[in-house]
């Protein structure tokens, strides 16, 4: 029974988690998870709920207030702890861990993309002109196309990597 309920409550729980997320500042994903956690320590201490979609959107509701007020009684840290601008070696490490990431993400891009951002993120740096003749492109499609790469770029990473939230 409750790999069933589990079953029919996903669909509407992405769908309030997701009209929610925007709202509360938080990811959708991370409303689910947390609706989810709620609800299996409800099954293991009270049972199924009697309505479990009047709970359900109930519970997303009130995770998402949980969340906005977290993020309104958080205070951001004076500087970044990630910062690279000094050169110690847990920096350095930070600074190529995020280098190395950046290239990943470009190599898995689709068509000419890769191509173009590795051309563009060369230490080399190279101009449009060589990048354009470097590809066998026009100079005048290269910021179009740039522009494309750069949005597929940014869909990809902010699937991958969370924003940055207020901590403290």
């Amino acid at each position: 029974m409750t790999h069933d309920m589990v079953a029919a409550l996903r669909p509407l729980l992405v769908a309030e988690a997701s009209a929610e997320a925007h709202a509360s500042g938080t990811e959708a994903g991370d409303l689910e998870q947390a609706v989810w956690v709620r609800l299996l320590e409800r099954l293991g201490a009270e049972g199924p709920p009697a309505d479990p979609a009047a709970w359900l959107r109930g519970a997303v509701r009130s995770e998402a207030r949980r969340t906005r007020h977290t993020a309104h009684i958080e205070q951001p840290y004076g500087s970044d702890p990630a910062d690279d601008s000094g050169r110690g070696p847990e920096q350095l490490a930070l600074a190529a861990a995020r280098r190395r990431a950046l290239h990943s993400a470009v190599r898995r891009l689709p068509g000419r993309c890769p191509g173009l951002l590795a051309a563009l993120l060369s230490p080399q740096d190279l101009t449009y002109r060589e990048i354009a003749g470097e590809l066998g492109i026009s100079q005048g499609s290269l910021g179009p196309e740039r522009s494309r790469c750069l949005g597929c770029l940014r869909r990809m990473l902010t699937s991958e990597v969370a924003a940055r939230e207020p901590r403290g």
